[in-house]
């Protein structure tokens, strides 16, 4: 099977199965999507979701969060992982928004990775999500799935799993594939067991057909 072929046989999949694929964080902008995946790094989506609310009640946009200080945000998010950092990043990355973006969250990832807090996984989610690029975030999830299925060649950091993620799946659906990677990281292509008899791809996957092999 062709790579071009893999591809086409996971969209397909994932078209049928999950014609909807969106972040499972709560948020209405790209304010609130941008401070909930600062927030999410190393926590969980149901976490921020419960801490998210009263955030946004004490800080609705970038420009009052921008005149907070870290204390302030800090007792908001303490439920979070590593609260002392992102608080500091919430506030510098909201005060650079209004300083050099006129208060307007930027929309591509150069510009975004400028702010603090921000690294390429967040620019990209926030690009895609928020603006509809055709930016592919890497995270665990899309790292180990990608692997095990056989759509990246073993590649050893996020930034090769992206490039070559990017280069075969067709620009229009990118941010929707985002998703299906990660949900199916989520709840089938789990870490330490994997779920494949819940899982439609087993004809095409490398992980399973080594593991049947095995």
């Amino acid at each position: 099977m062709t790579k071009k072929q893999l591809f086409d046989e996971v969209t397909k999949y994932f078209e049928a199965v999950r014609p909807v694929a969106e972040s499972e964080l709560h948020y209405l902008n790209p304010y609130q999507l941008i401070v909930a995946v600062i927030l999410s790094a190393q926590c969980t989506d149901k976490r921020v979701n419960m801490t998210t609310p009263a955030l946004f009640a004490a800080y609705p946009d970038v420009q009052s969060m921008a005149k907070a200080t870290p204390e302030e945000v800090y007792k908001l998010i303490k439920s979070i992982s590593y609260p002392n950092n992102k608080s500091k990043h919430l506030v510098g990355m909201a005060q650079a928004v209004v300083e050099r973006f006129n208060g307007v969250i930027p929309n591509n990832i150069d510009d975004l990775q400028t702010l603090p807090g921000v690294g390429r996984k967040t620019a990209n989610v926030v690009a895609a999500v928020a603006f509809g690029q055709p930016t592919m975030a890497v995270d665990t999830h899309v790292f180990r799935v990608s692997n095990r299925i056989g759509l990246t060649d073993n590649s050893k950091t996020p930034l090769q799993t992206e490039l070559e993620l990017t280069k075969h799946f067709p620009p229009e659906i990118i941010p929707k594939a985002h998703h299906w990677l990660i949900l199916h990281g989520r709840y089938v292509c789990i870490a330490r067991a994997p779920k494949c008899h819940e899982c439609g791809l087993t004809k095409v996957c490398k992980y399973f057909k080594k593991k049947k092999k095995d």
